[in-house]
């Protein structure tokens, strides 16, 4: 099944829809690494698992495109810790 995120580059942000609300995951790219700076979810939509499912596709999309990534948001910092499969993108 296709992610539903979206790779918004004029933001340099992934986003998800959801609830009426976006989630964002803000990133800066370098090379074939991503930093991942900072994990967003508007208020009305905490709380029900999106920023896990925005994080997961940013990682899913990330190992897709060969990068690796530096988790400088603490969310995914976590997340990735929760998650061992992710931990080989870690730059």
């Amino acid at each position: 099944m296709p992610s539903p995120i979206r790779d918004n580059t004029a933001l340099s942000r992934f986003e998800l829809d959801a609830g009426g609300v976006t989630a964002f995951l803000r990133y800066r790219l370098a090379g074939n690494v991503m930093s991942l700076d900072h994990t967003e979810t508007p208020v009305a939509a905490r709380s029900r698992g999106i920023a896990s499912q925005l994080t997961r596709g940013v990682l899913e999309e990330a190992r897709s495109r060969g990068l690796k990534v530096v988790p400088r948001c603490p969310f995914v910092a976590a997340y990735i810790d929760r998650h061992p499969d992710f931990r080989d993108l870690v730059a």
